[in-house]
């Protein structure tokens, strides 16, 4: 099932700028081991969901995981072989804007090796570079 708001204010958004560095969410809040964005970049919600999917798959539904971001920003485009002109497209999928050092992913109840493992096929599913934190 591929996140999305529910409701939203306003139907298309400005693209606007991505912020280097994220300092508020950088840490690990709720799990003991956490996969974080070393770069600023936009991923999908298909892109995130199917590294929750992995994920999952490696822990064997053992532990619980926390999905730290939240694709909110509308993504346009225009269908093939139209004019320029005629205002914005229509919303073709959802996005999360992601600043680098943001914690995505965090995990708990499970053992290193397996984290390690999972993270590290979740980060593959991912358009930015990631690491793993303890």
């Amino acid at each position: 099932m591929l996140l999305l708001p529910k409701r939203s204010k306003y139907k298309k958004v400005k693209k606007g700028k991505l912020t280097k560095f994220e300092f508020k969410a950088n840490k690990l809040k709720f799990g003991t081991i956490g996969l974080k964005a070393k770069e600023s970049g936009v991923i999908s919600s298909r892109q995130l969901e199917a590294a929750r999917q992995a994920i999952v798959r490696k822990i064997n539904r053992k532990g619980k995981l926390w999905v730290r971001v939240f694709p909110d920003l509308p993504i346009t485009n225009k269908p093939k072989e139209i004019r320029m002109g005629k205002g914005k497209g229509s919303v073709a999928f959802w996005a999360a804007r992601v600043a680098g050092g943001r914690m995505l992913f965090e995990i708990c109840g499970i053992t290193k090796a397996t984290a390690l493992a999972a993270f590290r096929t979740g980060g593959a599913k991912l358009s930015i570079k990631t690491k793993i934190v303890f």
